[in-house]
């Protein structure tokens, strides 16, 4: 298999497994799509939290803080048997509880754990089949918390549905469309038409670290030679030479003549066998 491992950043990155065949059109949609569902997960955890502690998220012309809305404008808050305000003003405060707030938290962590650098590091590759699981396992725990659904406005439900719930937000800057992204590796682009083959050769045994970006950007920086945590130890280790290279250069360059191995007698008194000998109260040298 030819393993392809996309990289955005130190943090973000995974591996794809594909083979010679395949054609290079339909390889950029399929990592697309991975690179757009690991965007929803990442975002889909933190709102699934914010969701698990502070409840649904209010329509847009009713956000606000509740104690200001209670105490200025004398509007009634609903507050359930688990109300929370929120600080942000944005959901109402009623979270669903500590069991499922546990049942939350399992889903997300496992959803964060398969879009992991770790997994890069463990040489697991990712199929969009083990997101779709990830995306259902979130899409169930909602259902129990909220078997009649989520508000449309709701980003969580929007996360759920589809890569429209990431428009206007950073992370929607991440989204790529996968009939116009291109892929790069080694300087070079997979051109559309083509094999995966006729980019990385016969070899099913390839790896290449690869790039995905938005139409237009152009070949991307070269991979740096030696990775941050090798710059890192080589600066340690660096400093630490120039500080014995410093330490050395201040020493007195005589102090060697009151060593035993600089003492010019030290042979006639070996053989003469007073070598050990030593005035009183003279400390024999280590």
């Amino acid at each position: 298999m030819v393993v392809i491992h996309v990289k955005k950043s130190e943090t973000d990155q995974f591996l794809y497994e594909t083979n010679c065949s395949e054609t290079n059109d339909a390889l950029i949609e399929q990592l697309v799509h991975i690179s757009n569902t690991r965007v929803r997960l990442r975002c889909l955890a933190g709102a699934l939290r914010q969701l698990a502690e502070y409840g649904p998220m209010k329509p847009m012309d009713q956000q606000g803080l509740d104690e200001i809305k209670e105490e200025h404008e004398g509007v009634a808050i609903e507050k359930g048997e688990f109300y929370k305000p929120d600080p942000t003003g944005m959901r109402t405060g009623n979270g669903v509880g500590p069991t499922l707030t546990q049942t939350f938290e399992q889903v997300c962590a496992d959803a964060e754990a398969a879009i992991n650098v770790e997994q890069v590091r463990r040489r697991v590759a990712t199929t969009q089949a083990a997101l779709d699981e990830k995306l259902a396992n979130c899409r169930g725990a909602v259902t129990m918390a909220y078997p009649m659904g989520l508000p449309e406005w709701d980003t969580v439900r929007l996360l759920l549905e589809g890569v429209q719930g990431l428009e206007g937000s950073q992370a929607g800057l991440e989204v790529l469309e996968p009939a116009a992204a291109e892929l790069w590796g080694a300087g070079k682009e997979f051109r559309r038409g083509q094999l995966v083959a006729d980019r990385v050769g016969r070899n099913e045994k390839t790896k290449l670290v690869a790039k995905l970006q938005k139409p237009g950007d152009g070949p991307p920086a070269r991979e740096a030679a030696v990775s941050e945590e090798e710059r890192k130890a080589m600066m340690a280790f660096y400093f630490k030479k120039q500080e014995e290279l410093k330490r050395l250069a201040e020493a007195d360059d005589d102090d060697y003549l009151n060593s035993a191995w600089a003492d010019p007698k030290q042979l006639q008194k070996g053989l003469r066998g007073v070598g050990a000998v030593r005035a009183p109260g003279v400390r024999k040298e280590r």
